[in-house]
């Protein structure tokens, strides 16, 4: 018997297994072979494909909004004021004149800008309380998780409106309420996720061999318990546009003439009667970024994992 073939039978037996010539599963993740596994997963969900693209391009329209359009948001043309979505408006204008579509770009700097700060929010906050009550336990875990439950009890809209009627008005303080109103779903997914490690047997072997709490957080609990968490926040993501602009256009958002989206409904629903567009198509945005953030997460949720 050829030592080569000792030498294989031997990391067989410990678990270590030679890598595959020609495609191996050693391959890293970001080689050829996972783009195009990536590209096929896409290819075959068109939904999903279209998903992407709108939340590309509403990050684009939020960072580069010049790609766009160079119409600027806030100046109008009286003269122009109520002109129907055409080749030179495409999604008409408003009653002062100023170009509806430009503001629409203009205002996905704004919202997605609220909607990250209170995804983050949400995501460090949540997350801390979960990983503490999961990890340590006892009282600290029960004096956590009752504080949770009070947070869980109340609505999340009336939660984020009575935040921001004691923060007060602006971008940004409408962003921490609607984070803060999020943070109980965040820590009950993060504590679960951490119960669920702590158990495992290789966390075990690591305590026994005396490793140190934090190492044993560091690199074994947290990495292994982020997944969902991360899958929650993509998810968040659509329900924290929805609330970001409920609260603009109840105004507690940016002053005008901010083009808000949330603002811009509330400010056309005085002309439903003669300019229809002034309201439809700033809210026909706002559902196409929710439903393509919810079918992307979707996807990170189940259907990746069951493809790999």
């Amino acid at each position: 018997m050829s030592q080569s073939l000792v030498d294989d039978q031997a990391g067989a037996a410990l678990g270590f297994a030679r890598p595959v010539e020609n495609g191996s599963p050693s391959e890293p993740p970001g080689g050829p072979a996972g783009i195009r596994r990536v590209l096929r997963f896409l290819l075959r969900r068109p939904g999903l494909l279209v998903s992407v693209v709108v939340l590309v391009l509403v990050v684009l329209a939020a960072f580069w909004p010049d790609l766009f359009t160079s119409q600027d948001p806030l100046k109008g043309v009286p003269s122009q004021n109520f002109r129907g979505p055409s080749g030179s408006h495409w999604f008409g204008t408003d009653e002062l004149g100023r170009d509806v579509f430009s503001r629409v770009v203009h205002g996905a700097q704004l919202s997605l800008k609220a909607t990250l700060i209170a995804v983050l929010v949400a995501f460090v906050v949540g997350g801390l309380l979960g990983v503490v009550a999961g990890f340590v336990g006892r009282w600290v875990d029960d004096v956590l998780m009752r504080f949770v439950d009070v947070l869980l009890a109340i609505p999340a809209l009336f939660l984020s409106l009575a935040l921001v009627t004691a923060l007060g008005y602006g971008t940004v303080k409408v962003a921490v309420a609607v984070g803060i109103a999020g943070v109980a779903s965040f820590a009950r997914v993060a504590r679960a996720e951490v119960l669920r490690v702590r158990q495992a047997v290789f966390v075990e072997a690591s305590r026994s061999c005396g490793a140190r709490w934090y190492s044993v957080l560091g690199r074994h609990v947290l990495p292994n318990a982020a997944g969902p968490v991360i899958v929650l926040a993509t998810l968040d993501f659509g329900s924290s546009i929805l609330a970001v602009s409920a609260l603009s256009f109840l105004g507690y958002g940016a002053p005008p003439p901010a083009p808000e989206w949330g603002t811009l409904i509330s400010d056309g629903r005085n002309y439903l009667a003669n300019a229809w567009w002034l309201t439809a198509l700033p809210g026909l945005a706002i559902a196409a970024t929710v439903l393509a953030a919810n079918r992307v997460a979707r996807a990170l949720d189940g259907e990746w994992a069951r493809q790999r």
